[in-house]
């Protein structure tokens, strides 16, 4: 299979996009998206364990990313009880997972970055 793009157009959900990339930049683009796709790809995690990971991100916004997330199948959250307040859990599904291996090299990339124009801070 070619990975550049083989046509002048794809699709994906209903939605058309100029080539491949377009499509992954949708699913995990962004400030946030590939983030919290970070911190789950170890274990599932409830809502405020991903507030804790990740102090910078609004709970308004952590909230619409990971409904976005969920749309889109990368993530799933699983609820548990019947009566408020509800446990929920989110985690990676299984295509959710077919990201992993692109999140150790932006991890690698942005160390090497870091490394070379930056400083790492322990706050």
């Amino acid at each position: 299979m070619k990975t550049e793009c083989i046509s002048d157009c794809v699709k994906l959900n209903g939605k058309s996009y100029p080539c491949p990339i377009s499509v992954t930049m949708d699913l995990v683009g962004g400030k946030w998206k590939a983030v919290i796709l970070y911190y789950l790809k170890d274990e599932p995690k409830r809502y405020n364990e991903l507030c804790k990971e990740m102090p910078c991100i609004t709970e308004m916004t952590l909230s619409l990313q990971l409904k976005k997330l969920e749309k889109d199948g990368l993530i799933s959250k699983k609820v548990y009880g019947k009566k408020p307040p509800l446990k929920a859990v989110y985690s990676l599904t299984n295509f959710g997972k077919t990201f992993i291996p692109v999140l150790k090299l932006i991890t690698e990339w942005g160390n090497q970055a870091v490394s070379k124009k930056g400083e790492f801070v322990n706050v």
